[in-house]
Parts: C-alpha cells; sequence; structure tokens
C-alpha cells in the first residue's frame, strides 16, 4: 500500500471513529411528537402545508394515526369530539394564519361547549411578526386566540416543548375542560438539541383531573332539599356524559327513583326508553317540578335560562347544581344548593347519602308516566308515514328503527328541523353516541365529527344531516372515503335552508337566499370518490339504504328527498330570529 493510501484509510478511520462517538441528537420536529406520544395522544386531526408538513410525516412513521382533512374548521371539529368521546385532548394541527384561523372556530366551540382539545398551528418568526416586517403568513396568532381559549402558550426552544406540551394537556382537561392553543414558531422544528437531554426534557402529566369532592354541607343541604321535594325532577347535561360516571349516575336516578331528563348530548347516559325518562313530558315536567337538580347542564338558552313559561311560576323551584366550575352558580338564577366538584364524585357521594332510597310522590310519578305515554301515543302514527315525498317525522321514524337495531352505533346530527326533531324522536340507549351541535347550535361540525367518531369509536356511524347544515363541510366525503371510514351519512334533502319554497320577490332571475338547486343530488357527489350513493325518496327505501350502509362498513351517502315545503323557519328556534314589524316577507 502506497504512503498516501495509508494516509486516507487512516483518516477514514478517524472520521467514523468521531462519527461513532459523537453525541446522538433530536430535533424540535421528533420532541413535539415524543412529548404527545409520552401523554398517550395517538391520533391527530390535520390539515398539512408550511411548516408542519415533515412534522405530519414524521408521526404517521413513529405509529400516530394522522388523519388529513380538506379544511381547517372540520379538523378542529374532530379533535375537539375526540376530546368529548375519550377524556383526553383531541389534537388538530394547521398550519399559520389563515389555516390557524380557520382552525381557532372549531377551538372556541370546544371552549363553549367544554370540549378538551389542543389547536397546535406553526406561525411566524417572532423576530419579523413584532416588528411587522411582512413574513410569509404573518400574524400574531398566540394574541388573538388568547380572548377565545382557555389557555394559550408559545414555545420558542426546544428544550421547552417537552413543558410546554404537558402545560397545554394539563390546562385542556383540568377544572371544566376546554380548548387550549400551542403556538409553534417555524424555527423550533429545526432546532437540535442532544438526545439524551431531550429525551429528559420531556414531561408525563401526572393526575390532571384530580378528584374534587363537595363538601359535607353542601352535600347535606343538597340531600334535604331533594328528600323535602314533592315533585322533584334531574337534568343531565353534556358534562354529566363526559364524566363517565355512568353506573354511578344510573344507579344513583334508579335509587332515587326521580324523574329525569338528559340534554341531547347527555342521552343514553340511561336508555331513553327508561321507566323514569321524563323525555316525553319535558314540558310537564319543567313546569311543575318543584327541586330541579342539574348534572353537568347549564341553565343557559337551551333551558330558557331557568326563567320563564317553560319553568313556570316564578320562584316555584329550587335548583341544586352540580358543576366543577364554581362561577356557573347563580349564573341566571338562585341556585339553593350548589355542589362544586368532578361530577364522578359528587354523585358518588351522593348516592352514599340516599340510603334507605328517596321515594317521590306516586301522583307525580303518575303524572309524569301519564302525560309521556299520552305523548308517544300521540306521535306513533307520524313516525310510521311512509308518504313520498317524506316529511321529517317519517323520514326520522325510519332512522329510529336503524338506531334501535344498533344501539352501539354513533349518531351524528346537525340542522334546523333535522336537529330539533330528531333529538326528540330518535331514542338512544347508550352514553355518548349521540354528537350534535352542542351550546352555541352551530352548524359545519357534522363531517368533522363523523369522522373522529368512527376513528375512535371504531363502530359505525350515522350522519343525519340537513342539507343546509352539509354544505358547510361536505367536501369532507372524500376524507371519509380517503381514509375508508364505516360513516354513511343521511342528507335531509329539502331543496333549502329551513324549507325550499322561497322565491325571490322581485321577481328577477336571482333565486331567494334561503333556497338551493332544486332536485340536488348529492349521492353523485360521494360516488365521485368512491363512496357509496343512494337516491331515496319514502321511509321504507331510506331504511333499507342506511341498514345496507351501516352493515356493510362502506362509506355511503343518502340522499333523502323530503318534502320543499315540510319544516318551519329556524326550526324549534324561531323565536331567537327576528323579523321585521314594519314589512312582512313573504313565508
Amino acid at each position: 500500500m502506497s504512503t498516501a493510501a495509508a494516509t486516507i484509510t487512516k483518516n477514514q478511520a478517524t472520521e467514523a471513529s468521531v462519527v461513532e462517538d459523537a453525541p446522538a441528537l433530536t430535533d424540535g420536529f421528533q420532541l413535539v411528537i415524543d412529548a404527545l406520544k409520552l401523554n398517550d395522544i395517538e391520533n391527530l386531526y390535520v390539515v398539512p402545508g408550511i411548516p408542519i408538513s415533515d412534522l405530519l410525516r414524521m408521526a404517521q412513521a413513529e405509529g400516530m394515526r394522522v388523519v388529513s382533512f380538506r379544511h381547517e374548521q372540520n379538523a378542529g371539529n374532530a379533535a375537539a369530539i375526540a376530546g368529548f368521546m375519550t377524556k383526553k385532548p383531541g389534537v388538530c394541527m394547521t398550519v399559520s394564519a389563515p389555516g390557524f384561523l380557520n382552525g381557532l372556530t372549531a377551538l372556541a366551540n370546544a371552549t363553549t361547549n367544554c370540549f378538551p382539545m389542543i389547536l397546535i398551528s406553526g406561525s411566524s418568526e417572532r423576530e419579523i411578526v413584532d416588528l411587522q416586517q411582512g413574513d410569509y403568513e404573518e400574524m400574531d396568532q398566540l394574541a388573538i386566540a388568547k380572548p377565545l381559549c382557555k389557555a394559550a402558550f408559545r414555545i420558542l426552544h426546544a428544550q421547552d416543548i417537552g413543558i410546554g406540551v404537558a402545560r397545554a394537556i394539563r390546562a385542556a382537561v383540568s377544572g371544566r375542560p376546554g380548548g387550549v392553543y400551542l403556538d409553534l414558531p417555524a424555527k423550533l422544528f429545526s432546532q437540535v438539541m442532544d438526545a439524551a437531554e431531550g429525551a429528559k426534557s420531556l414531561v408525563k402529566v401526572v393526575d390532571p383531573t384530580p378528584a374534587q369532592y363537595p363538601s359535607a354541607d353542601a352535600v347535606n343541604r343538597a340531600l334535604d332539599l331533594l328528600k323535602g321535594a314533592k315533585r322533584p325532577l334531574v337534568i343531565f347535561g353534556k358534562g354529566a356524559a363526559y364524566a363517565q360516571a355512568d353506573d354511578t349516575i344510573r344507579a344513583f336516578v334508579e335509587k332515587s327513583g326521580i324523574p329525569f331528563l338528559q340534554m341531547s348530548m347527555a342521552k343514553g347516559l340511561l336508555p331513553d326508553t327508561h321507566p323514569q325518562s321524563a323525555g316525553a313530558a319535558r314540558s310537564l315536567v319543567l313546569q311543575d317540578a318543584d327541586v330541579v337538580m342539574l348534572v353537568g347542564a347549564r341553565l343557559n338558552w337551551l333551558l330558557s335560562h331557568g326563567k320563564g313559561k317553560t319553568w313556570g311560576k316564578p320562584g316555584s323551584k329550587k335548583f341544586i347544581q352540580v358543576d366543577i366550575e364554581p362561577r356557573e352558580m347563580d349564573s341566571n338564577v338562585e341556585i339553593h344548593a350548589p355542589l362544586v366538584g368532578d361530577i364522578a364524585s359528587v354523585m358518588e357521594v351522593l348516592l352514599k347519602g340516599i340510603d334507605g332510597g328517596l321515594t317521590p310522590p306516586t301522583d307525580w310519578m303518575n303524572t309524569v308516566a301519564a302525560k309521556r305515554e299520552q305523548n308517544v301515543a300521540k306521535m306513533a302514527p307520524k313516525l310510521m308515514s311512509n308518504a313520498s315525498p317524506m316529511n321529517f317525522h317519517g323520514a326520522l321514524g325510519a332512522l329510529r328503527r336503524v338506531i334501535k337495531e344498533r344501539p352501539d352505533a354513533m349518531l351524528v346530527n346537525e340542522g334546523a328541523n333535522t336537529l330539533d326533531l330528531a333529538r326528540g324522536i330518535i331514542d338512544m340507549y347508550q352514553p355518548r353516541k349521540r354528537l350534535d351541535v352542542g351550546t352555541w347550535g352551530v352548524m359545519g361540525v357534522g363531517m368533522g365529527y363523523a369522522v373522529a367518531a368512527a376513528v375512535e369509536s371504531g363502530k359505525p356511524v350515522l350522519a343525519v344531516e340537513g342539507d343546509s347544515a352539509f354544505g358547510f363541510s361536505g367536501m369532507e366525503v372524500e376524507t371519509i372515503c380517503r381514509y375508508n371510514l364505516p360513516v354513511c351519512i343521511v342528507i335531509f334533502n329539502n331543496n333549502g335552508i329551513y324549507r325550499g319554497t322561497d322565491v325571490n320577490p322581485t321577481g328577477k332571475a336571482d333565486p331567494s337566499p334561503m333556497v338551493f338547486v332544486p332536485g340536488s343530488r348529492y349521492d353523485k357527489m360521494m360516488e365521485a370518490f368512491g363512496g357509496v350513493g343512494v337516491h331515496v325518496t319514502n321511509p321504507d327505501e331510506l331504511y333499507r339504504a342506511v341498514t345496507e350502509a351501516m352493515d356493510s362498513g362502506r362509506p355511503t351517502l343518502v340522499n333523502a328527498v323530503i318534502d320543499p315545503a315540510a319544516g318551519t323557519e329556524s326550526g324549534n328556534i324561531g323565536s331567537l330570529n327576528p323579523t321585521s314589524s314594519v314589512r312582512k316577507m313573504p313565508s
């Protein structure tokens, strides 16, 4: 061997030794993924783009399920409802500026609904944003997010990723759950540090939702009210469903013998067919009850703020309220027995406190049962209609049968009349199976919720949509087909918003703003992406199509033709939609 060749070989060996001895490195990309995985975050709901594209590729390579949407708001809605279903924060990732803003709507909605969610967005560099020098998609995202969520954090250094992710998780699930924003500037991802030090910097969140029991005095005060009640009532809100204290809640209801109402996303905590269910006698029990216990339910607009004719004579009721947030008490009316604590803990102590049982007066139970049976009998013929074109009752009667035969299926529901009527018609049998528009009553959650329901539960999903509501997120049918999710979408197609009969009063060519293209074939849209499209015109056809779809697990869209004249303006909340008293518009 020549001297030159020997020198080269020696240098190569030295370089190899140096590489071998060099410390292992990690970077911001990997640390974000490691921090999420350490805290059992398995699914990401995302829209890829600058600066998170490589992060998402790496997350998928690391075994995380990365579900990519067509619009950030839908990805955010998916993350939010995943949080409700699992009690872990659902995570949505978006690009900067406009993508962040799209996701922010879902984050605000999650906070209002008390769903744990983390919105993680890439952002522009701080030094350029702060001097407003015009960076790519420049925006002070942290400042914008703060008023609309529970907490907002920015991470600037790789060594802080572990603690930043931990703070976001704890903030999302502790106390009253809600949305959290986590801002990750683009430079963070490429920061490099020693791998061992990076591993040490990660934080596993410990006991983020500790049990919080009410005081003994508070418990006794509530029990005294219940024991003295002549016409007691319990109302369960979605907070009770979120708590996953299902067995304790059922034991309390059945041991106490008290009639109960379930708000729409609490339906199924106990079956709607339970003998103590007062769902079909709602107006009666709200007016006539003398003691009302609210469990994870707020006296907001959905319960007429606890006031007005819905609630009978002023001062005729005393309220017990179970909520983890002390400031919720007395928000609209006086709460006579506040029980501040987590629902599982509060219901546990109340269950122990009614040893010996509470027996509501027989005449009250008989009155509620008689009204329930009367209303059920009155509704039955409407649900059996097989008219073509369909009305809402006949169509929902068919879907009611589908859910009865598949009580473990997930039901997603949005619309105006489609939502309002389905709440009362479709019985639920298991908790956290009904997902709908929640506290704000917003449209557009349907497809995001449907995707997450399928991903998180592994169960078939029935999404019942008004044609207007579907339009907000309809492009996600491609997402459903791409991931081959077991989702059957039923669109109640009455050609418009509320109804399809509005006309332009000027007689000009433009249609009324309240109507869509008549006879639209949404089923063809599903077929375009490889899913199954079905067109139905009567309840029997609807039942058969949905049954087949739920059995097959194939992505399916059923275009259900509803009479354009069916439906009422704004559904059940027409009183919230002001109309001109000076100029009468055509109905």
